[in-house]
């Protein structure tokens, strides 16, 4: 069963290759949202900063709409999905030109709450 998230934060078109995304965002999903920030927190890559970011938004969204204990969370949805690129042309030898892509990426970060979870697990098995 694939829980759905509660609480959901986006960064559209940022400025990288999701390519370079999709390991870290693969490291946290399936992590709790305080173990998540530890482990973002020492990353070098600059990806990392922009889902830490990304994370810390999905969090106070949640804290916004009553959630007491926000760390508490778990990361049920972490996807890096292709924006649009920018495309331009670098001139080559004997007059022939290649094709740059500069790619940009959608960060989506979603949170559940474990205890509702549980709750709606038990009630569907009564």
């Amino acid at each position: 069963m694939n829980p759905t998230s509660d609480y959901t934060a986006q960064h559209r078109f940022a400025r990288t290759s999701v390519l370079k995304l999709r390991p870290i965002l693969n490291l946290v999903r399936g992590k709790y949202a305080d173990d998540a920030l530890d482990i973002l927190k020492y990353m070098p890559q600059r990806g990392a900063r922009m889902i830490e970011k990304v994370l810390k938004s999905a969090m106070a969204n949640a804290e916004d709409r009553g959630m007491r204990n926000v760390g508490d969370l778990l990361i049920v949805d972490a996807r890096g999905d292709g924006g649009p690129m920018f495309k331009r042309l670098m001139p080559r030898a004997r007059g022939m030109a290649y094709l740059i892509r500069r790619r940009s990426a959608h960060i989506t970060i979603g949170l559940a709450d474990l205890t509702k979870l549980a709750e709606a697990q038990s009630g569907q098995a009564s």
